[in-house]
């Protein structure tokens, strides 16, 4: 039996909410309990094929916020097993909320590559996204570009991005004082701040909406956008912003894109953790890792496994080797400095 619950609105919500769909103990053998960031769609086909495989069921609890303080207030009785989630920060977040326990397996250390888990594995990633430049294809002639190049003067005016403050931008800017140290960084986030064409605002998408809009010439945006625009039937004007620019992977040519990762965390007190170390293997399986990515339109985290036709089409790319650790430790600093540069305030007058 598998259900979902719709995103309560706020943390409170979630606390309020009967936990009586999921036994306060599964007892049972042969079931999983998943507490989920990580809309129902995008899981639905991997854990039927896991159920397939293995008999073990999955019930599964979905909501856009307030999962990682849920399962601190149930505490030694939650019932969760693991947390799906996105981003680096959600996922070191996790774990310095004391809701983690270590993932010890073989089979998982040789599928997904150290730079992709957490320290003392507390936290496994899953598939990967690049941070890349989507560049109008009627205004920008160049076919590369690099993440410092952002900053030149010649892009004045030019450049749309959703808020600073969003965990993607402040893991990209991490990974920017991870390469060049604080004060180049520094240096860098006002150059591009000057070079906005508005006041940071919306998602990824509204990025390339504002591109074909003849907004700006260049969008910072997710890799996996561009496969959420091209097959989103019911938003069809969104495959035309889509079709109005190429995807640029800064730095390909040097360092590396950056990358981060949607992944996974044990539960502390996972009750059935031995079906729940099943299903993290299973998703870091070469069957597990095609099928995740692919209905993403996100990258595996192990290598070998080939990538969707939609996603080898975008092109190859190197990605930036630096260890996601390394890239959440920063992310305090890296918060802090697009605070103090005023970057979502816009471009200077």
């Amino acid at each position: 039996m598998r259900w979902t619950f719709a995103c309560a609105a706020t943390a409170a919500a979630l606390l309020a909410t009967s936990v009586s769909h999921i036994p306060a103990r599964a007892e049972a053998p042969g079931e999983v309990n998943i507490y989920s960031y990580r809309q129902p769609y995008l899981i639905e086909p991997l854990l039927e094929e896991f159920s397939a495989e293995t008999g073990i069921k999955t019930n599964v609890i979905f909501a856009s916020k307030g999962l990682i303080e849920r399962i601190q207030a149930e505490g030694r009785n939650s019932p969760a097993d693991l947390l799906l989630t996105t981003d680096i920060g959600n996922l070191s977040q996790a774990v310095t909320s004391g809701i983690s326990q270590p993932v010890t397996s073989a089979a998982i250390d040789e599928s997904i590559p150290a730079s992709y888990r957490g320290t003392d594995d507390e936290w496994i990633g899953l598939t990967r996204r690049a941070r890349v430049v989507y560049a109008s294809k009627d205004r920008v002639d160049q076919d590369s570009i690099t993440y410092e190049e952002l900053a030149d003067p010649k892009w004045r005016g030019r450049i749309c991005i959703r808020s600073g403050q969003h965990p993607y931008n402040v893991a990209l800017v991490a990974s920017m004082i991870a390469h060049l140290g604080p004060e180049e960084t520094e240096t860098w986030l006002r150059g591009v701040k000057s070079n906005l064409a508005r006041k940071p605002a919306g998602n990824d998408r509204l990025q390339v909406k504002g591109v074909y809009a003849g907004e700006c010439d260049l969008a910072i945006g997710n890799t996996y956008y561009m496969g959420k625009m091209l097959t989103d039937e019911d938003h069809p004007e969104q495959k035309e912003w889509a079709e109005s620019v190429k995807m640029l992977f800064p730095n390909t040519d040097g360092r590396g894109t950056h990358v981060n990762v949607s992944g996974v965390v044990l539960a502390k007190n996972a009750p059935n953790k031995d079906n729940a170390l099943k299903l993290i293997e299973f998703l870091a399986s070469d069957t597990g890792q095609n099928m995740y990515a692919e209905v993403n339109h996100e990258y595996p985290t192990k290598d070998g496994v080939p990538w969707s036709d939609l996603v080898q089409s975008w092109g190859t790319f190197k990605a930036d080797p630096i260890s996601l650790n390394e890239i959440a430790a920063l992310r305090k600093a890296a918060s802090e400095m697009i605070d103090k540069v005023g970057f979502d305030d816009g471009p200077s007058s």
